[in-house]
């Protein structure tokens, strides 16, 4: 695990829901059927705001439906960081959320196989992104579409009214905001570093369902015409143009809820399971959740927008639980009876159920949603990244980025794409051979 640890990122926001179980209860489990569990089982949550609240209500519900069960929440801020190191201990409890340290092969020493990719396909979306070998170890406690939040009084008054369709279209857009507004075009959260992991989630809206294995297969990613280079050199773009925040080191995650939210700011790069949040911030500061829309991304195929779309966290049970039964009720019962994936504004995992309402736009857009197809070595993404002290999912090299487009570091967009792609090719060598 310490190798994997160095790699450990949010690949959604640090305010999704992370549930786990940092202690057994008593006994040893009890009955497989409703009525009949018994035992203690503890829920992890870097929820901190609804860990008393929402969550709460949720496991009440549970209570009523499974008296012999008794569902503790632990509230933690750290998720990744924390939850990584309990790992190597037996003590990470009954039910987690699968870190995003653990890389696919991992998974059968951390956790309970909760059945075949070809059964729960059946039943749940994304189960191929906890799926090792044939066998599901998570399943998403809700879905998210990739693109980027908007506040659209200030597009409108900037004179845009739909989604720019190309880059250069979207770069100059923010420009207009920067010029015909007081707000400030796009809001990086630097500072907090995971929103810039964001970024990364896009993978396959240009380059479609085999993104990951074009990736591996590639020793220059940051070539132009590859999909990691138009993900990336966006967002130089965007830093190098000039219409970020003045000083990116001293942004705030929770203050760029509220800035959005009221108009100071126009934009940022974010999964749908933002839009919620935003609409609460405007409502809470004054101003109105109608403005808070999401489009898409800025590249298009055949006149057509994309989204990725994935599941959030993960779902899991400790290969070390005492109380199994009783965790995979919890998992069930939260996966199909809670309306957690909904009032978080997320795809509902289940196959078949309704667009959540943050998604309207997409509808009327006609977005195809694009679901990553899983690569044909399960390792070598993770492993080549590594090797490369790349850290595709983390906010280093992005932060680096940042720094060098708006003129803080040393080096320009050339220079710094070939420095990845040599460190890439040099890793992949290494791993694939």
């Amino acid at each position: 695990m310490a190798r994997k640890q160095t790699a450990a990122v949010l690949t959604v926001t640090a305010l999704t829901l992370a549930l786990g179980a940092c202690s057994s209860g008593s006994g040893e489990g009890g009955g497989g059927k409703a009525g009949e569990l018994s035992g203690t089982i503890t829920v992890l949550t870097n929820r901190t705001d609804i860990v008393d609240t929402t969550l709460q209500d949720y496991a009440d519900q549970f209570q009523t439906e499974n008296p012999g069960v008794t569902v503790e929440f632990e509230a933690i801020t750290d998720y990744e960081g924390d939850v990584s190191i309990r790992l190597n201990t037996q003590d990470y409890g009954d039910v987690l959320l699968v870190p995003n340290s653990v890389s696919k092969d991992q998974l059968p020493q951390f956790f309970e196989p909760l059945g075949t990719v070809d059964e729960l396909g059946q039943e749940y979306r994304f189960i191929n992104e906890q799926a090792y070998d044939g066998d599901v170890y998570g399943i998403a406690t809700f879905g998210t579409a990739m693109g980027y939040v908007v506040n659209t009084k200030v597009w409108e008054q900037a004179g845009i009214t739909e989604p720019p369709a190309t880059p250069e279209a979207f770069v100059d857009a923010l420009e207009q905001i920067g010029e015909k507004t007081d707000a400030v075009p796009y809001y990086t959260n630097y500072t907090d570093g995971w929103p810039l992991t964001q970024w990364q989630n896009n993978q396959g809206t240009i380059a479609g369902t085999d993104a990951v294995s074009i990736r591996t297969s590639q020793d220059d990613p940051w070539a132009e015409g590859n999909e990691q280079y138009a993900i990336d050199g966006l967002l130089y773009d965007i830093v190098a143009a000039g219409v970020i925040e003045e000083d990116p080191t001293t942004t705030n995650w929770e203050e760029s809820k509220t800035l959005l939210g009221t108009g100071k700011v126009g934009a940022m790069v974010l999964g749908s399971w933002a839009v919620p949040q935003m609409q609460d911030a405007a409502e809470a500061a004054g101003g109105s959740a109608d403005d808070i829309d999401f489009w898409p991304m800025p590249w298009q195929n055949e006149g057509a927008f994309s989204s990725t779309v994935s599941g959030d966290y993960k779902l899991a049970i400790s290969k070390h639980s005492k109380n199994k039964d009783a965790a995979r009720a919890w998992v069930d019962w939260f996966l199909n009876e809670s309306t957690f994936a909904s009032e978080q504004g997320g795809i509902s995992p289940v196959v078949g159920a309704a667009a959540p309402d943050n998604l309207a736009t997409f509808e009327a857009l006609g977005v195809n949603q694009v679901e990553l197809s899983p690569a044909g070595e399960e390792t070598w993404d993770n492993d080549i990244s590594n090797e490369a002290e790349i850290d595709l999912w983390g906010d280093k090299y992005r932060k680096q980025l940042v720094d060098v487009a708006r003129g803080a570091a040393d080096g320009d967009k050339e220079s710094f794409f070939a420095d990845l792609n040599s460190r890439w090719a040099a890793a992949r060598a290494n791993v694939v051979g």
